[in-house]
């Protein structure tokens, strides 16, 4: 009998398959719903059939892959990725919804194409969330670049589309041999380690390389390629140049994904610390410096942001940032809240991005010369924004306050100076998300299209009340959601000892 989580695995493919398969009097969007609130039900069915009172992976499922290698198919959840799986189901769900009448019919096979590759990319999402085999998550890893390619080079709004798809593309090429290299040397200093030998002592199971210990040497390499292998994706400072240009030039809906599911980030928290430990803890100040540059880096430049996807960009760099200062602090409090807001991002700058996905579908833009007085056509869109750009600079009452209390506790902690210019940032991010939103849907209306455009419809509405229900609720009563993190962080803080 198949397990839940690789059913959850094989919804997706077999989804994107169902779709090329089906009549054509089928619409593609149809299915493509029906097989995301599958994955969003399977997806919480893992969450509730997990014991928060255990520290190791739960719901292993394994077999051989590649035997002559000792390569498998391992997938397994602990508390650090647990709460990633319904999250990400529901972002995807959510982009489906976003992109509902937004593809072109041009041609029949467009919206089948577009609807199979989003399909193609959750699963693949799902998957570096799962695997515990590195060769597996490398896997998958690779995959999520291939159908985000052809979604940004098709369905892009901007005239640069095809230059940002294959500059994302190439870029994220670049960062896998790095994150290749890694896995191969820990690998081989596993068949060292044991005295099998090659092949045969060959490991890419995380918690056998876990307990396998570094020589100082190999751990610093080990350290530097997987870091740098992360860094690309998260994306660190100066490693972020192509974030804004995807959010100007692809699909609103699509770069929702983007800057909403931080992979890099988790990459540095499930791979780079536990299997370098002493390099990561002598690096400590690398660490802290990059997210407080980041922060303020990505704040400031969103202050001078005059559209809304480029802002949005911009400040997923800087709430980046204050990840990177949370895991850099190496403490259960820093790693609870490195963790809370990264699966925080998936809602609150998902739902940022989706609703800025409604506006370029009303308008055709999202620049502000082309806004302005949009509350007055669009109040609920207008309240809902407003709701979630709260949620994102930590409002008190919504799930982004307990994520940067606990990482502002500490680095002020652990880098005092790091922290008080961490709490500068967030002013700033008030200040630059306060700034654009009353410049956006506040003052006289300008612009013939906002006085025509319509409000959310019911089924984009009930979408975004989902988001903000749980946002409220996570940032009312975050104690359950710690109490999953907990167990996991422990153990992630154990291995620094």
């Amino acid at each position: 009998m198949i397990d839940t989580l690789t059913l959850l695995l094989l919804i997706y493919p077999l989804g994107a398959l169902m779709i090329w398969l089906a009549p054509r009097a089928v619409p593609a969007r149809t299915l493509a719903l029906a097989v995301n609130l599958l994955g969003v039900l399977l997806a919480g069915l893992v969450l509730v059939s997990f014991d928060a009172d255990q520290d190791g992976f739960q719901m292993l499922s394994r077999a051989a892959w590649i035997p002559s290698l000792n390569i498998d198919y391992a997938v397994g959840v602990d508390g650090i990725s647990v709460l990633f799986l319904p999250a990400t189901a529901l972002l995807f769900l959510g982009v489906t919804l976003a992109s509902w009448n937004s593809v072109q019919h041009d041609e029949n096979k467009l919206p089948r194409l577009y609807h199979s590759l989003l399909l193609l990319q959750a699963g693949a999402t799902l998957g570096v969330f799962c695997a515990i085999d590195t060769m597996l998550f490398f896997l998958f890893w690779e995959l999520s670049l291939v159908p985000f390619y052809f979604l940004v080079n098709l369905w892009g709004v901007g005239p640069q589309r095809n230059y940002a798809a294959t500059k994302y593309t190439l870029i994220m090429l670049g960062g896998g041999i790095p994150l290749l290299f890694g896995f191969i040397l820990l690998a081989f200093n596993h068949a060292e380690y044991s005295g099998v030998g090659l092949p045969a002592g060959l490991s890419f199971n995380l918690a056998t390389l876990l307990q396998t210990p570094l020589p100082d040497d190999l751990e610093w390499m080990v350290f530097t390629l997987l870091f740098l292998g992360f860094a690309v994706k998260t994306p660190i400072f100066p490693l972020h140049t192509w974030l804004p240009l995807l959010a100007k030039e692809g699909p609103v809906a699509v770069v929702a994904l983007l800057t909403s599911l931080k992979l890099g980030a988790y990459g540095l928290i499930r791979f780079t610390v536990p299997l370098a430990p002493d390099a990561a803890q002598e690096m400590h100040w690398l660490l802290a410096g990059l997210g407080v540059f980041g922060l303020l880096f990505g704040a400031v430049a969103a202050l001078a942001q005059t559209n809304l996807r480029s802002m949005l960009a911009y400040a997923s760099l800087s709430h980046v940032g204050l990840v990177l200062l949370g895991i850099a602090s190496f403490n259960l409090q820093g790693v609870q809240g490195a963790v809370l807001q990264l699966v925080n991002f998936t809602l609150v700058a998902g739902g940022l991005y989706l609703l800025t996905a409604f506006l370029q579908q009303r308008l055709g833009s999202t620049d502000l010369l082309s806004l302005g007085g949009a509350a007055r056509s669009m109040p609920l869109l207008a309240s809902l924004f407003l709701f979630f750009g709260l949620a994102s600079i930590g409002m008190p009452g919504t799930s982004g306050f307990p994520a940067e209390l606990l990482i502002l506790v500490s680095a002020i902690q652990t880098h005092t100076g790091a922290g008080l210019a961490a709490l500068f940032a967030m002013v700033i991010g008030a200040a630059y998300f306060l700034n654009i939103y009353r410049r956006a849907f506040l003052g006289p209306v300008l612009n013939e299209a906002v006085a025509a455009a319509a409000d959310l419809r019911p089924r984009e509405l009930a979408l975004l009340l989902v988001f903000a229900a749980l946002i409220l609720g996570f940032g009312l009563f975050p104690a359950p959601l710690l109490e999953i993190i907990r167990p996991a962080a422990e153990a992630w803080v154990a291995r620094l000892s």
